[in-house]
């Protein structure tokens, strides 16, 4: 019975080992996805001078999970309300993002950051707006792959030695 226990918990301590790689490796590829829907947010803004809402909906057909949710809501949620402030239902939408993917907080920061600013300004400053996040998104770009490229085999490594190791403590 002690040994089913021991394999139990260190098949439990690897799995966390193992969703904390998944993590780190996730979120690059979150960031890709948010820097181009943030390219597409710029070509619809500029040149189909779309409404929002309308380029939100455009944005969710053509980016994946979890980034094309987040547009789908912020789209959904524009349509169905009347009067309502742009940065609230950013921000609200941000802050679920934040909790279906593996975005970061400092990834949090720059997207309330742009909510500030997204349709508050004529379509050449908004341009700069998307651009300037666009880099902070490439800095934490360059960040998260010296993240993974650093944690992610030793997240898997640890998880099963720390469950060997605290196994041969108690046993």
């Amino acid at each position: 019975m002690k040994w089913i226990g021991a394999l139990l918990f260190i098949g439990t301590t690897t799995l966390i080992g193992f969703e904390f790689s998944r993590k780190l490796n996730a979120r690059p590829k979150h960031i890709r996805q948010m820097k181009n829907a943030l390219q597409i947010l710029e070509a619809e803004i500029l040149y189909s001078q779309l409404p929002l809402h309308d380029a939100f909906h455009t944005i969710a057909k053509q980016i994946p999970e979890p980034t094309r949710i987040f547009f789908y809501r912020l789209s959904r949620s524009l349509l169905n309300k009347q009067s309502v402030y742009l940065y609230n239902v950013w921000n609200q939408h941000v802050n679920d993002l934040m909790k279906e993917s593996a975005l970061g907080a400092n990834e949090e920061e720059i997207l309330q950051q742009f909510g500030r600013t997204l349709g508050q300004h004529d379509f050449e400053q908004q341009q700069k707006h998307i651009h300037l996040t666009i880099k902070h998104l490439d800095r934490e770009l360059e960040d998260a792959r010296d993240s993974q490229y650093k944690y992610s085999k030793m997240a898997k490594s640890l998880g099963l030695l720390c469950g060997l190791f605290i196994v041969l403590l108690l046993i």
